[in-house]
């Protein structure tokens, strides 16, 4: 039996949607498209994957504050 991974088939699809050209949206896919990117976030925040992107975007963070002073 195929198991397809929710995170895994929003990616692709947030993939294909946001390779359209910008002027060819109209307001309501944009906020469909907010909606998908919001629920893959969910999805990928409790795992580990997630867990990495959290810790590499506060590094990211300290180190421009830091740069900043």
């Amino acid at each position: 039996m195929l198991t397809i991974n929710v995170a895994v088939l929003l990616a692709v699809i947030v993939f294909f949607r946001l390779r359209r050209r910008t002027q060819a949206r109209s307001r309501n896919e944009e906020r469909t498209t907010a909606v998908i990117i919001l629920a893959l976030g969910v999805l990928l925040a409790p795992t580990p994957v997630g867990q990495g992107i959290l810790d590499l975007l506060g590094q990211l963070a300290s180190g421009v504050t830091q740069a900043g002073r």
